[in-house]
């Protein structure tokens, strides 16, 4: 569910869609190894190894590049895995974060850092979670339909619960990902799911 996977489907084809997927393929690179401050239309322009009129022209500048980058991230076709349980789905998809999130260089960490300094990274980044997460409510309409979780469980807080500790101990304070990190916050989050904790209430205290 991180910000950083992309396997875009609707991008145009031919010429259009080669040049958009050499920049945007640039600018992941270059966000990941500069930060957002090294991010650079000349940069891009040469990492992609397009003319950097074409660059200008078409993206205008850094906030463009950004914009583009986060909707090809939500054009993509990525589902959360049916294991057959909810522990397992949300193992797997706790396991496809801490990768995301640790790989070297991160692009969903350093996609989250520049939300923090751009306005359009900021909106892509909103966005594609709110995105990520409505693709992600299958899992607990099935654990709902097996039995697992009462009716009625909220699937935004259950998702939330069950991946917020992987982004505050790797992103926020910047720990190691500990062995059965993605295991831990699954397990909790199912144990208060069963229990009922996610049933029922309001998302507003999520925002």
């Amino acid at each position: 569910m991180s910000a950083g996977e992309s396997s875009p489907r609707r991008r145009p084809g031919g010429r259009t869609g080669r040049i958009r997927a050499q920049v945007l393929d640039a600018v992941r690179a270059e966000l990941g190894e500069r930060g957002f401050d090294g991010l650079s239309l000349d940069g891009v322009a040469a990492r992609a190894g397009v003319h950097r009129a074409t660059v200008y022209r078409r993206w205008r500048d850094v906030g463009g590049l950004l914009a583009d980058l986060f909707a090809a991230t939500g054009e993509d076709d990525w589902q959360p895995q049916d294991t057959g349980s909810l522990l397992g789905d949300l193992v797997a998809l706790n396991r496809e974060n801490v990768a995301a999130l640790t790989e070297q260089p991160s692009i969903a960490a350093a996609l989250i850092a520049a939300s923090f300094r751009s306005e359009e990274a900021a909106r892509g980044v909103r966005r594609l979670w709110e995105e990520r997460y409505a693709r992600c409510e299958v899992i607990v309409e099935r654990a709902v339909a097996r039995g697992e979780v009462p009716a009625g469980t909220d699937a935004r807080r259950l998702l939330v619960a069950a991946t917020a500790p992987l982004y505050h101990l790797l992103v926020l304070l910047r720990m190691p990902a500990e062995p059965g990190l993605a295991e831990d916050a699954a397990r909790t989050a199912v144990v208060a799911a069963s229990a009922g904790a996610f049933a029922g209430g309001s998302r507003d205290a999520d925002g």
